[in-house]
């Protein structure tokens, strides 16, 4: 039957994407952020949130079934945080206003207050690194969009 082995393979390249993508765009965030003193605004945090349940929707798939149906519910998450990122993209870029004072949030351990007023503020609508034009936000967008619906593609094969 080539067809089955051909579904599998499929099912399986998007396991992996669906598992891959998150992890590499969360890591690119880490490095960003802990490397290059790239800290996330608030929306920037809205966009990771997506991206770590798609991570776990993915291992899940590993281990339970139906396999397709956790590829699926994590090709949807990617594809909520790549929403997230063109919305802040439009905020960096001017093209509409965003929902929230948007800065940067406290992540707990000491004085709270210490940590509140040592914290950098970070705003939603600036631009803290681009390239080719194209913003953090707008990268993410990109990203997750095309490898969303690239995930969807390839658990939706039938051959």
């Amino acid at each position: 039957m080539p067809g089955r082995g051909t579904a599998s393979r499929s099912t399986a390249l998007a396991q992996r994407l669906a598992l891959g993508v998150p992890l590499l765009l969360l890591g690119g965030a880490y490095v960003g952020q802990y490397a290059f003193g790239l800290y996330p605004c608030e929306m920037c945090w809205w966009q990771r949130y997506p991206h770590f349940a798609a991570i776990a929707l993915a291992a899940i798939s590993f281990f339970a079934p139906p396999r397709r149906l956790w590829i699926a519910l994590a090709a949807l998450a990617i594809l909520v945080s790549g929403a997230i990122g063109a919305f802040h993209a439009g905020v960096e870029y001017g093209w509409w206003e965003g929902l929230t004072a948007c800065s940067t949030i406290s992540s707990g351990g000491g004085d709270p207050l210490e940590a509140i007023m040592n914290a950098p503020l970070v705003r939603c609508d600036d631009v803290q690194w681009s390239l080719l034009g194209i913003s953090l936000a707008g990268w993410n967008f990109l990203i997750s969009a095309v490898s969303g619906i690239a995930i969807l593609v390839l658990i939706g094969r039938r051959t």
